[in-house]
């Protein structure tokens, strides 16, 4: 089971529409002009076909189409990658207004017309003299030709992807080669121009300060001197007026006690400044003036000013700045490193080619097994010495699918040349060969609905009960539904669904109605002898169903 209902509102000339579907072989008839392939056209739109306002009933505002289907579990991935909900059921919809305006969604959730056409092409497979979905398609035809021969392409194609990885890297690297070795030598001036400073974290500020010193040693000098004159000198000094000061208050502190507290705070300061003279007479023993030194210092920091000036940095930023560059060098060395990106290309192209050519056998071998039978197939389709072949080419280039083109070709009739499918000039022929190819592949789980529409046009008589029989045995597999105008092939059927026409004051409209027991015997006597229904045309019509039923037990 795969198509369980279609449901219809305002679709070109249906009003309403609601239909349930089984599983088996089932096919629609009705006289010409009742809109027997508007089904075909509903579901055909409904899985992302294009739109135009044309589709909506005259009078109304918008046509609106359901379809739903079976969930098939090779779907649900995709289904939850895009955010649509999960259920056994698939629901699809489609809105069309009078403007032409189209609105889709899929389980609810709204959903672009593409992406019905992804979930399209997996769901149903269209046969008909104007819908050649698979037979004109290169990806099905290989993908055919493929479930046939039971191999796969996923391998091919992920190492497929590496290689072109590993070719791009590549292809940048020997472009960018000479931009990278201008870079590179310029890198390396730089790099060497500040080698010669050779710049260590912090060295700048203690520079710095060194100078600072040097350059001021004689006034450092003369400022340590006078501090010491001021503070030991015999008359004028600071030790002597605070020695002075200490013993006047410490001799009275026995008749003032607030005096002692204060005479405290002078020896403390006593202490202190003569700390600071001893320290400065240290100074002076250790200090020098040192022109040498300075003039060592004055090149060092010109240089370091020379070099942040020419790179647009203060002097502290000059280490960071020239490890930068050695971290940069590196990178550009990694880059040219053509030798190990030719290696890795070569490497995923030799594993590519391995895969696409095991691909290839695979494909080579069934190639005749599946032209065979599907021309032995053609044999009873009205098409003795017909022919089909699968030829295969070497791409002209290689791609994720292998180095491999598949053409399905063709030959009508006896003598003639197998040409492309395509170009094969019968419709009916190229309905009666899409027809053959289901039933040769019918095993393979492809689409697990198959339409044909008007299929048998051009054939009757033996052919016409020949694809009966096939539709029937293809609907043992698969769920089969035909638009047909041939009795032989319409009592093959496992369900009978007949399409009329009503007329009414608000206009025709067109409605679906499952034929059983008289009723049904009642159509294919219509389609046997016209309108008009003869006691003849409906003993045949009986027998034609009773024989069917009997082929089908039979079959089962």
């Amino acid at each position: 089971m795969a198509l369980r209902r279609i449901t219809l509102r305002d679709f070109v000339i249906v009003q309403a529409l609601e239909l349930d579907l089984s599983s088996g072989f089932t096919v629609l008839t009705g006289e010409t002009g009742a809109g027997k392939s508007i089904l075909i056209d509903a579901l055909q739109l409904v899985l992302g076909a294009r739109s135009d306002a044309g589709v909506v009933r005259e009078g109304a505002d918008k046509a609106d189409l359901c379809a739903e289907f079976d969930c098939p579990p090779h779907l649900q991935p995709w289904l939850e990658d895009a955010g649509f909900d999960i259920d056994e059921l698939l629901l699809l919809r489609r809105t069309v207004d009078s403007q032409g305006k189209s609105r889709a969604w899929i389980n609810g959730t709204p959903a672009t017309a593409a992406q019905l056409r992804t979930l399209g092409d997996s769901l149903l497979d269209i046969h008909g003299q104007h819908a050649w979905q698979s037979l004109t398609r290169p990806d099905s035809v290989r993908g055919l030709l493929d479930a046939f021969a039971g191999v796969h392409t996923s391998e091919t194609a992920a190492l497929w992807a590496q290689w072109r990885k590993d070719q791009k890297a590549l292809e940048q690297a020997r472009l960018a080669q000479a931009n990278l070795q201008q870079e590179s030598e310029r890198l390396q001036w730089q790099i060497n121009e500040v080698d010669k400073l050779a710049p260590i974290d912090g060295e700048w500020e203690e520079l710095d300060a060194q100078h600072k010193r040097l350059s001021h040693a004689q006034a450092l000098l003369e400022g340590a001197e006078g501090a010491i004159q001021a503070l030991q000198d015999e008359d004028a000094g600071a030790l002597t007026g605070l020695a002075r000061a200490h013993d006047l208050l410490q001799s009275h502190e026995h008749i003032e006690p607030e005096f002692a507290p204060l005479a405290d705070i002078l020896s403390s300061s006593l202490a202190q400044a003569s700390d600071v003279l001893h320290s400065l007479q240290l100074y002076l023993r250790h200090v020098e003036i040192d022109p040498q030194r300075l003039a060592e210092l004055d090149t060092r920091i010109s240089l370091w000013m020379t070099l942040a000036r020419r790179y647009k940095r203060t002097p502290a930023e000059l280490p960071a700045l020239h490890q930068s560059w050695k971290e940069e060098m590196r990178r550009l060395d990694a880059a040219t490193d053509l030798e190990r990106l030719e290696a890795a290309e070569a490497a995923s192209a030799k594993a590519y080619h391995a895969s696409a050519r095991a691909l290839s056998l695979g494909r080579a071998k069934a190639a005749p097994k599946l032209s065979h039978a599907i021309t032995q197939a053609m044999q009873g389709l009205g098409m003795e010495g017909g022919k089909f072949e699968v030829s295969m080419t070497k791409a002209s280039e290689p791609s994720h699918h292998g180095i491999d083109d598949v053409v399905f070709l063709v030959a009508g009739h006896p003598g003639m040349t197998p040409k492309p499918i395509g170009k094969v000039a019968s419709g009916g022929e190229l309905s009666r060969i899409s027809l053959a190819i289901a039933v040769t592949t019918s095993e393979l789980g492809m689409a697990p609905t198959l339409i044909f529409d008007e299929v048998d046009s051009g054939v009757g008589g033996a052919v016409a009960e020949t694809v009966g029989r096939l539709m029937q045995q293809l609907g043992s597999d698969r769920q089969v539904l035909a638009v047909t105008h041939l009795p032989q092939v319409a009592a093959c059927a496992h369900h009978h669904l007949k399409v009329a026409k009503r007329k009414s004051p608000n206009g025709t409209t067109s409605a679906v109605s499952t034929v059983q027991g008289e009723n049904r015997v009642a159509e294919i006597a219509r389609m046997l002898g016209g309108e008009r229904s003869t006691q003849t045309t409906l003993a045949h019509a009986s027998e034609m169903l009773d024989l069917a039923a009997v082929a089908r037990e039979g079959h089962g």
